[in-house]
């Protein structure tokens, strides 16, 4: 699959309302059913998850594309790496 393929389709995690550790556990679920290569969007509205997401994809070796938020609404996204 094209990479261009590959970013139009983009999985998508609701953790809203979700309190820590919440939103990391469903992301580290979530990403072991993902493919290598496959984007991940986690929709959370907790604060800590702009840096727990993270710090859990640096441990883990996967890439944080961009992180948003929007007041309340925070948006991680994550390319799934997967060890060679």
């Amino acid at each position: 699959m094209s990479e261009s393929a590959r970013d139009r389709s983009i999985d998508v995690l609701d953790a809203r309302g979700l309190i820590c550790p919440l939103p990391v556990i469903r992301t580290q679920q979530r990403i072991e059913s993902l493919a290598d290569g496959a984007l991940l969007d986690v929709l959370a509205t907790d604060p800590g998850t702009l840096h727990d997401v993270p710090a859990w994809c640096r441990v883990h070796g996967h890439e944080v594309v961009e992180t948003h938020r929007n007041g309340r609404d925070i948006r991680v996204r994550v390319r799934v790496r997967r060890a060679i």
